[in-house]
């Protein structure tokens, strides 16, 4: 495991020797609780017109027993808002409401006594969507957007200081498929002294971010980057995770986090999950199987697209009593080997 230096906010949690447990997919317990999705901005519109059922969500969560909360920003972003008709001042207030309401609903529920025992303070985590959640196409499962470098520069730097200036702890760049992708995130990241990063990405299979790259070439790269708090990936078939925290961890010692979806395939064309012709599934949470993963390597779990809060809570209790699999070091250096100066 990475020294607790090299993990910033998560350096408490790690040190537990237990698993962080993630939170699952906000727009999953919105659409659950009765809130329609479907405008561009997709959760984000509830940050316009119901901003309480947001932070109602995140409190679900935290009662399931989430150690973080991510914000109801996945798919906000300036030209977001602005194809909206919003100006640049009102996407910073929602951008910055998203945080609030987080760290409200994470401070309401530690300020009871009886919510604290065997829990660390949760963390809130400032979720910053791909390019591809602004395009609201479904690319976050592609990644081949077709612009450059300085398009995604553009695209990322702006919110991206926004919430380095707020009170989320970290900041959680998601849902990543790209490998240009990651390399301009972390480019921001090094011109902004005051954040931490955690970067997880979007694969297609056990083995590639859905534009072809490799994961364990991003995981490098993450590597060499300084304040990356975690690597991971979410929004992936269940099936691809052990498989890919396996070469993760072959690339890196930083502490990796894996929260996929539940095993249904998005259709982007309907905007519609189904359970794939060829695979196991049925109605109802599904059941992840977090042990395996942590038995790999993992050393934080949630889920994603189609896991709520009964989830989180069945992976809880899953994973109760369940320690890290090692104490330090990647299977490729050794435990307790010492990671490079960045």
């Amino acid at each position: 495991m990475s020294p607790p230096e090299a993990t910033g906010p998560l350096s408490g949690f790690l040190a537990r020797g237990r698993p962080l447990i993630a939170d699952g997919g906000l727009a999953t317990a919105l659409e659950a609780r009765g809130h329609p999705l479907d405008t561009r901005l997709w959760s984000a519109q509830l940050l316009v017109s119901r901003p309480d059922a947001i932070r109602d969500v995140h409190a679900e969560y935290l009662a399931a027993g989430a150690d973080c909360v991510s914000t109801a920003s996945y798919q906000a972003s300036f030209p977001g808002f602005r194809e909206q008709g919003y100006d640049d001042a009102e996407a910073a207030g929602f951008l910055e409401l998203s945080v609030a309401l987080a760290v409200e609903a994470r401070d309401r529920y530690w300020a009871v006594q009886a919510n604290r025992t065997g829990r660390l303070r949760p963390l809130v985590a400032a979720s910053a969507g791909p390019y591809g959640a602004y395009l609201a196409d479904g690319s976050e499962y592609d990644g081949r957007y077709g612009v450059g470098f300085g398009v995604l520069d553009e695209f990322h730097r702006r919110r991206f200081r926004l919430f380095a200036r707020s009170a989320a702890d970290l900041i959680l760049c998601e849902t990543i498929p790209s490998g240009l992708e990651v390399e301009a995130l972390l480019g921001i990241l090094e011109e902004t002294p005051d954040a931490w990063v955690w970067m997880s990405f979007c694969c297609a299979d056990g083995a590639r971010l859905w534009d072809g790259t490799p994961v364990e070439e991003v995981a490098r790269l993450c590597d060499r980057a300084a304040r990356v708090a975690a690597v991971g990936v979410n929004c992936v078939a269940p099936a691809h995770v052990g498989e890919l925290i396996g070469r993760i961890r072959t690339a890196t010692d930083l502490p990796v986090i894996a929260y996929p979806n539940s095993g249904e395939v998005y259709d982007a064309h309907t905007g519609t999950w189904h359970w794939p012709a060829n695979g196991a599934g049925g109605a109802g949470e599904p059941v992840l199987d977090a042990r395996d993963w942590i038995a790999r390597g993992a050393a934080g779990v949630g889920g994603c697209c189609r896991v709520g809060p009964a989830g989180i809570r069945a992976l809880r209790r899953q994973i109760a009593g369940v320690p890290l699999a090692s104490s330090g070091g990647s299977p490729g250096r050794g435990p307790g080997a010492a990671r490079p100066q960045r």
